[in-house]
């Protein structure tokens, strides 16, 4: 875990706000057909379309927290889901328990 990249991740209001709508997708999210919120995550373009920006910008944010270990990806087809890691923010509450 590299905790000066998922610090650097977690300071955009932005990514925080996706963050938290990936921590409860059946609560910010509608259900599209064959989608497993739990299992899959949820299709960029639904959190494209509730960010409200442009598709460069999102896939941007989402490629930080990846890259962070934030968040975990599934290609199926020409779509990419995306959910949280918990394990990684498990890591990340136990290192700031310890360290900080």
């Amino acid at each position: 875990m590299d905790q000066l990249t998922i610090f650097k991740a977690l300071s955009n209001k932005t990514r925080l706000q996706i963050l938290e709508w990936l921590k409860e997708p059946e609560k910010y999210f509608s259900a599209e057909e064959n989608a497993d919120f739990e299992q899959i995550g949820v299709c960029v373009g639904q959190i494209q379309q509730k960010c409200g920006l442009t598709q460069s910008t999102v896939s941007e944010y989402l490629a930080l927290l990846l890259h962070a270990g934030l968040l975990e990806s599934t290609r199926i087809g020409q779509w990419t889901y995306y959910k949280r890691n918990e394990e990684a923010f498990q890591q990340l509450s136990d290192f700031i328990k310890s360290a900080l």
